[in-house]
């Protein structure tokens, strides 16, 4: 009798325990298409439902071991659809349209956030990640606290401020005719918020001549270069582009190079320390020049 219920007692536990694991949802898994928004997502206690990032997600490290889905504006369905993701996190740079589409219609549910490099886009994505992962709280507090940063430093670099440089932000590609970031840019939101003056008038990034950029004659060059295993970046850009030489940056050895990450996906958490690294470089009294803005893990 007694071995009966005892029986019965463990069936019931297990049964009980069924039920309780069918109902419990499965971990959502997620893609990522984007390094600001990877970036974010991890800070908010979400990595453990990443599948997969784009090649631009870089930071931190430990994203680096994901499976990889190319390049955010040239996305493949087949490449993500085998990572059997619940979700997509991109921005608007994502695509191309039919992939998305492609996507949808498998049932996968896209959420297209803002790149724009301005702090209402940034709050309204932090917004809405925080819901999507449960942590409104944190997303909050993480907000306060970027823009709290960012309110300090603006106070440090108006003290410092004399005459604003003329600044030119590149990014190329292992030296190659680089692109020149306009307004619109996380690049010239970097350069006004460290206290430059960002010499291109255009919007977006265009490609320049190397005559074009010679003759705005920048007082600080910016250079970021997105082939990774590109080591010195300032020289490949000097080889390929010689008349920059003549520039008053490169004579007074005022080339600054940054992590090209630091510039997809609207603003990311790194941001504001890379903020305080050019406006240290912008103004050698506070600092010295040519400092690197380094990748901060």
């Amino acid at each position: 009798m007694r071995f009966t219920s005892r029986l019965i007692a463990i069936v019931t536990g297990l049964f009980i325990a069924h039920l309780a694991a069918a109902a419990s949802p499965e971990p959502q898994r997620w893609v990522s298409a984007g390094g600001a928004l990877t970036e974010w997502i991890v800070a908010l206690g979400g990595e453990s439902r990443l599948v997969g990032v784009d090649s631009t997600s870089q930071h931190p490290r430990s994203v680096k071991s994901l499976p990889g889905i190319g390049y955010q504006r040239q996305l493949s369905a087949e490449g993500i659809l085998t990572l059997r993701p619940n979700v997509l996190i991109g921005t608007e740079e994502m695509g191309p349209p039919p992939v998305i589409q492609q996507l949808r219609t498998a049932g996968v549910q896209v959420e297209v956030l803002s790149a724009s490099a301005e702090l209402p886009a940034l709050q309204a994505s932090l917004e809405r990640l925080g819901a999507l992962l449960g942590r409104e709280g944190e997303a909050r507090q993480l907000s306060d606290q970027y823009i709290h940063r960012l309110a300090t430093e603006h106070q440090r670099v108006t003290q410092l401020k004399r005459a604003a440089p003329g600044v030119l932000l590149l990014v190329s590609h292992a030296g190659s005719a680089p692109m020149v970031a306009g307004a619109g840019t996380v690049g010239d939101w970097l350069i006004t918020q460290a206290g430059g003056r960002n010499l291109a008038a255009h919007s977006g990034y265009n490609v320049f001549s190397t005559e074009a950029m010679s003759g705005l004659n920048p007082d600080v060059l910016v250079v970021s270069d997105r082939a990774q295993n590109s080591v010195q970046p300032r020289e490949a850009l000097l080889r390929e582009n010689p008349l920059l030489a003549a520039t008053r940056a490169v004579r007074d050895n005022r080339v600054i190079e940054i992590d090209p990450t630091l510039l997809v996906g609207g603003l990311g958490p790194r941001l504001p320390d890379a903020v305080k690294s050019l406006a240290d470089a912008f103004y050698p009294d506070a600092a010295l020049l040519n400092a690197r803005v380094s990748s901060a893990q």
